[in-house]
């Protein structure tokens, strides 16, 4: 009677200090040829990672809620990258064990299922790798846990305005569908509704990442409120994204700022033009300047003003590396002209067309919030660019 093979029972042997010469054909693994400044740049994201997981377990730490919530955001941002490196590394490792069984085992069956398990790993671990470069390529953006919308009336008067309401608006309802926080830090309405000028500020893990797609000018096509012969007009809205960087991550001497506390200006209760408590900041060194008068607090103001130039400066600095390294895009905002426009919004259609993708949209969809979509295919298209640029 024929009996089945079994393969012998082999004590474990002891891993060598040096992969032998291999005995049978091996694979040629992609994933163990990882570029050194790749391998470095996540092992110091990992080690990020790590210390601030440490900073939260610090009773210090832990009182400041501010300083937690920013930290979190922060961990947060970086666990869809760190991760999968460390699966990636835990695979290098199954990968070099297996290896080492294909070059030593001398048992053929053995050594052929050894084989097979490497190429697995090989097949997982490239794919793993692949995933790890795409999110490294956005890891900056992916950091930023707060940025700061400005939203301006362009052409179309009274109608210029009322648009500007409407993506206010579009903005506040897909921050509460993200589960962000919002804050309206400042606004000027216009004569007929809407905002001549609104500056909001969002909080929430990844919400730089996916709103700094909205920078541009924005036109609408659709008949006005204030439009009484049932014409379409063409008017526009631009927006600034601004990611709103810590304290410590911006170069601002306080000394290098004029500070005026005056009077509110403009329509408003009985504090206005009476009590001083706008509150006005004027960076010397660039000229920027920033007024705050949302609120009746003298406090809340120069908070808010403060909050907004740290921004701006931020902003001006990324734009100033930007342009030494030749790859400055075109001005976010440019002059609100029609020609200029990244997208336009089609009422009489019920149609969002995006000229970046050349891709069209339900309107009344992202007018409730629902923009997942229009982001979704830009950072696509932005990913695509960026690892072909590797």
């Amino acid at each position: 009677m024929r009996r089945d093979r079994r393969p012998p029972q082999r004590r474990p042997r002891p891993r060598p200090a040096f992969l032998p010469r291999p005995c049978l054909d091996r694979i040629h693994l992609v994933p163990l040829d990882v570029h050194e400044n790749l391998r470095r740049t996540l092992s110091a994201l990992e080690a990020q990672h790590d210390s601030i997981g440490r900073d939260l377990l610090d009773p210090a730490v832990a009182v400041d809620h501010r300083r937690v919530q920013a930290l979190s955001i922060k961990r947060a941002s970086l666990e869809p990258l760190v991760e999968p490196w460390r699966r990636f590394q835990r695979l290098e490792r199954e990968l070099a064990d297996a290896e080492a069984m294909v070059a030593s085992e001398p048992d053929a069956e053995l050594a052929a299922m050894a084989k097979e398990e490497s190429r697995r790993l090989a097949a997982e671990a490239t794919g793993l790798l692949a995933e790890i470069q795409e999110s490294l390529v956005t890891a900056d953006e992916d950091a930023v846990g707060a940025v700061i919308l400005e939203i301006r009336a362009g052409v179309g008067g009274d109608e210029a305005a009322l648009f500007a309401g409407d993506l206010l608006e579009m903005y506040r309802r897909f921050a509460a569908g993200r589960g962000w926080r919002t804050e309206l830090l400042d606004a000027s309405p216009g004569d007929a509704g809407g905002f001549k000028q609104a500056v909001l500020s969002v909080k929430g893990g990844r919400s730089f990442a996916e709103l700094a797609f909205e920078g541009g000018t924005h036109q609408v096509k659709r008949v006005p409120a204030t439009e009484a012969q049932g014409r379409v007009h063409t008017s526009t809205a631009t927006v600034a994204v601004l990611p709103e960087p810590e304290e410590v991550e911006l170069d601002l001497d306080p000394a290098d700022v004029k500070e005026m506390v005056t009077t509110a200006q403009g329509p408003g209760g009985q504090n206005v033009n009476k009590v001083a408590t706008a509150v006005h900041l004027i960076h010397l060194p660039t000229g920027i300047e920033v007024r705050m008068q949302e609120t009746k607090s003298q406090t809340q103001n120069r908070e808010r003003a403060w909050q907004l130039l740290r921004a701006r400066l931020f902003a001006r600095q990324q734009a100033e590396v930007a342009a030494r390294r030749a790859e400055q895009r075109s001005s976010m905002i440019g002059t609100a002209s029609r020609a200029e426009k990244i997208r336009t919004y089609r009422f009489k259609e019920n149609q969002l067309n995006d000229h970046r993708v050349g891709e069209a949209f339900h309107l009344g969809e992202v007018l409730a919030g629902g923009l997942g979509p229009v982001i979704a295919a830009l950072r696509r298209q932005e990913i695509a660019a960026r690892l072909a640029a590797l």
